[in-house]
């Protein structure tokens, strides 16, 4: 398999995040946590727009009604970019100050599932939401606690939820439950703990594998149905941070990065960091994302 990595968009993000490949427009779109910006971008044309965010906006998905729906400090929000409004919705852990939202994805249902994290990293105070159609959210998974969310993903027949635990080196499998939407069976699918880095975002492929960025370790991996690494793709920015696939195939896998946490001699020596990828010739696709059903 021979693949080539390009630097497609000069974004220079803080800390690049959720990209989200939108078929209708044949356009990506990301958010920079830190830089608390949205960005759309054309590979077609080049060329992108940017809107300012209210505060940090983790993670995004399109709605089936049209705007998407986003998490934030501030909770789950409603988001219409066209006018540009971030409309905060509800809150489950506004009795949380020290936590705030951060990835998370649809499942093939339409209900969005994030996770709260810790903002100093500090205390293992994350819980999993899953926020239904109707705007009503819920814990799940009530047993399990960690300081930091990521690499929410759904089996390809969408019984299966990944989950990373990122300062505990472990992605999850768990079972979920179609129609009740409840999770159950939490159990270890790969331990990050020998590799460099930290597991970020992450997607499934049209072939069931699970794909994710190891922040910190300069990789993105792809990793089989059973939790084997079967692929690990050295990247040329140490921290990239969240993958999708896009393009007008779905055969271009998208990769954001960041330049938080990196120290002057760093960036210096990496100065595409922060920076948006692409990597061609995999011979891998992926699939569309969900929309919100609400």
């Amino acid at each position: 398999m021979t693949w080539e990595i390009r630097c497609v968009y000069e974004s220079q993000d803080g800390l690049g995040e959720a990209p989200l490949w939108v078929e209708e427009e044949q356009a990506l779109y990301w958010t920079d946590h830190v830089g608390c910006r949205l960005t759309r971008w054309s590979p077609e044309s080049g060329t992108a727009k940017v809107w300012e965010t209210p505060g940090p906006v983790g993670s995004f998905a399109l709605r089936q009604r049209g705007g998407m729906v986003g998490a934030s400090d501030a909770g789950f929000l409603a988001i219409d970019l066209d006018e540009g409004q971030f409309r905060a919705v509800v809150d489950p852990e506004a009795d949380r100050p020290e936590n705030r939202f951060n990835d998370g994805k649809c499942d093939r249902q339409g209900r969005f599932w994030c996770g709260s994290m810790n903002k100093a990293l500090a205390e293992p105070s994350g819980r999993i939401y899953c926020l239904d159609p109707d705007w009503s959210v819920r814990a799940e998974a009530a047993d399990f606690a960690f300081k930091c969310s990521n690499g929410t993903a759904f089996s390809l027949d969408g019984r299966t939820m990944y989950f990373a635990d990122t300062q505990g080196q472990v992605i999850y499998r768990f079972d979920l439950d179609p129609d009740s939407g409840h999770l159950s069976n939490q159990r270890p699918y790969l331990s990050t703990a020998e590799r460099p880095g930290l597991v970020d975002g992450g997607t499934v492929d049209a072939e069931g594998y699970y794909w994710c960025a190891m922040v910190g370790g300069s990789q993105v991996l792809r990793i089989d149905p059973k939790g084997a690494v079967v692929l690990a793709i050295d990247m040329p920015v140490p921290r990239p941070s969240c993958v999708t696939f896009g393009g007008a195939n779905h055969d271009v896998l998208y990769v954001t990065s960041q330049r938080i946490f990196m120290t002057d001699e760093q960036l210096a020596a990496y100065p595409q960091s922060g920076n948006l990828f692409a990597i061609e010739g995999l011979g891998v696709r992926g699939l569309p994302e969900p929309c919100f059903a609400g």
